[in-house]
């Protein structure tokens, strides 16, 4: 079962990462273009939209999976501190 779940989460996160490819493929497109900077940021958000999508794809199935396990195996710190630095990063906070 849980097997199923990380294929399943595989699959979702590789067709949101095609979809973030698509994004800013046309992003360059349409800088090379010269189109309208509006446009540009508005396809650019999208790229943005869709990588945050695929973090939290990844930090669930990461939760779920991983550090289940280390905490199962009694490093519930590692997993945890593990986390924190993500969480920093994310903040835009130096670790």
């Amino acid at each position: 079962m849980n097997t199923h779940r990380i294929d399943d989460t595989q699959k979702r996160i590789l067709h949101r990462l095609k979809i973030a490819r698509g994004h800013l493929d046309k992003v360059v497109r349409m800088a090379e273009e010269q189109e309208y900077c509006i446009n540009i940021i508005h396809q650019n958000q999208a790229v943005q939209a869709a990588l945050s999508e695929i973090d939290a794809l990844l930090l669930d199935n990461h939760l779920k999976t991983c550090v289940v396990e280390n905490i199962k195996k009694g490093d519930a710190e590692g997993s945890i501190n593990e986390l924190m630095e993500i969480f920093k990063r994310s903040n835009g906070k130096k670790i």
